[in-house]
């Protein structure tokens, strides 16, 4: 029997409703909202079979459909991002064998090519249950800022460990050779089917802690291989981002 290659459908979570920035995915950005640039970007990489915005508000479900994307409605009383692409995972119906791409609905930037590389170590390895992007830190403030996450991974690639602290710790600051830091970035890849099983999982005590869902994976066992991409992206968490995303719209115009 010939093995069916996996889809790979890319999933984007957009609720309205935020502690920082009420309205966020509908925020303009040149006079488009926030989300419709994140669904064109994704529709620019070719490995995608399927670009779907996954929402709780009907004014994000309006939005998508007045400029001809896909949504799926789904709960309102999620915990996680997560927990709404698992829900959406099972709406759209795709095999537990498909790869689904978590794309973060705030950042409008994102380089297509990421999309394939966070999505290829679950193509060349049937196996693999969980994939996310990593870069090599460059601005020393985001070494001690905990809203970058730091990690560590092991000779093969696999997470170690993700913390909001700076890790490693470099426990003689004196020394001459220093550390090189990682952060990670919102980009996740997982199989449908592990997918499922990871939000049906209790809540891990690093993920209580850190307050960092990827750690629930580590601590019951699962891999979750990292991949290094010469690629940042920049996320809107306050209305104050959206100047910088412009600016960076209007420098790549030139």
């Amino acid at each position: 029997m010939i093995p069916v290659e996996p889809k790979i459908v890319a999933i984007i979570p957009a609720r309205y409703h935020s502690n920082r920035f009420e309205g966020k995915p509908l925020a303009l950005i040149n006079g488009k909202p926030m989300i419709q640039h994140v669904v064109e970007r994704a529709g620019q990489v070719a490995l995608l079979s399927r670009v779907v915005v996954a929402t709780d508000d009907e004014r994000i479900a309006r939005a998508v459909e007045a400029f001809g994307g896909s949504w799926v409605m789904t709960r309102s009383d999620h915990a996680t991002g997560t927990d709404r692409l698992a829900e959406a995972a099972q709406l759209i119906g795709i095999s537990d064998q498909d790869v689904i791409v978590n794309i973060q609905g705030d950042q409008p930037l994102f380089p297509a090519e990421i999309v394939e590389q966070v999505a290829r170590p679950l193509l060349d390895d049937p196996a693999l249950p969980m994939s996310t992007l990593i870069y090599k830190i460059v601005r020393p403030e985001e070494i001690t800022d905990p809203n970058h996450v730091k990690t560590v991974f092991d000779c093969h690639g696999n997470a170690l460990y993700f913390s909001r602290s700076p890790i490693p710790f470099q426990r003689d600051p004196g020394e001459k050779d220093q550390p090189t830091y990682y952060k990670h970035l919102g980009f996740y890849a997982y199989r449908k089917g592990f997918l499922v099983t990871f939000v049906g999982l209790p809540e891990g005590q690093w993920e209580r802690f850190e307050k960092l869902e990827q750690l629930r994976a580590l601590e019951f066992g699962y891999t979750i291989r990292v991949v290094l991409t010469d690629h940042d992206s920049v996320e809107v968490d306050t209305p104050n981002d959206l100047i910088r995303v412009e600016q960076v719209l209007a420098a790549a115009d030139k």
